[in-house]
């Protein structure tokens, strides 16, 4: 079974949710201040068998299996989708991030955000055109996103484990 974290941005903290199943779409509330959009972070997690050899494939961000894995189910949903509705390609994208551990950049975040709302993609690109071409779309895990203070504290963390539910 297993734990899923998410982070608040308003409060600057990490969560841990309890699924009773796998479940890569739910997006609780944040059990402090009740803010709805939480970030699904990629957690450590424990491997046994044969440790990969020093200096291979030391400087790629994503395992070539995973991001194997997930191109297959993503592809195969992309078919499926209404290519009319903004919101199933935005969610696509979350997908993406999310079977990955690769964080969207701030320009993305933005015109996902917007294709959430239902806005036009087209409209969407001719507003931020420039400010999609001039970044990276993915960061790697552990960079800060660009326009990020430096200030901002390390994210608190809350150990307590919340129960995974949908609303």
């Amino acid at each position: 079974m297993p734990i899923y974290e998410f982070y608040c941005s308003d409060c600057n903290t990490i969560f841990n949710f309890f699924s009773r199943s796998v479940d890569t779409t739910t997006c609780p509330r944040c059990p402090k201040c009740g803010e709805r959009r939480l970030t699904r972070q990629v957690s450590v997690f424990a491997v046994t068998g044969r440790a990969q050899e020093q200096g291979e494939a030391d400087d790629l961000p994503v395992d070539e299996a995973q991001m194997a894995r997930a191109m297959e189910v993503l592809g195969r949903e992309a078919d499926k989708i209404d290519e009319d509705d903004p919101r199933q390609a935005a969610g696509l994208m979350r997908r993406l991030s999310d079977m990955t551990g690769l964080q969207l950049g701030h320009g993305m975040e933005e015109a996902l955000a917007r294709m959430e709302r239902g806005e036009d993609p087209e409209a969407i690109e001719s507003e931020m055109g420039d400010l999609l071409e001039n970044e990276e779309p993915f960061l790697m895990p552990g960079k800060k996103k660009a326009g990020a203070s430096s200030r901002r504290a390390a994210p608190r963390r809350d150990e307590t484990l919340y129960d995974l539910q949908t609303d």
